[in-house]
């Protein structure tokens, strides 16, 4: 049986999981797929938006996500002292 400090480090992990997942389906189908009609009246560097985010923005977004989630996660273990030395 899980104490109530594995389940709050569960509870946080699995928050952060859905947190950079949802920002990941957004970026990757939302702003690639479903919006981009809408966001191609905007051009950034001359090409529209919705191609830029399709091709270059997500996978921005996704290197910043893989460093926003690795500090979070550091950050979630330590306040839990599971953390690697």
């Amino acid at each position: 049986m899980m104490d109530d400090t594995s389940a709050a480090y569960w509870r946080a992990t699995l928050g952060l999981l859905v947190k950079v997942l949802v920002i990941w389906f957004v970026i990757s189908f939302g702003a690639g797929i479903l919006f981009a009609p809408a966001l191609n009246s905007i051009s950034l560097g001359g090409y529209p938006l919705g191609f830029w985010f399709a091709h270059q923005g997500s996978i921005y977004v996704f290197i910043a996500l893989i460093f926003y989630y690795a500090k979070k996660m550091g950050d979630i273990d330590r306040q839990f002292d599971v953390h690697e030395d």
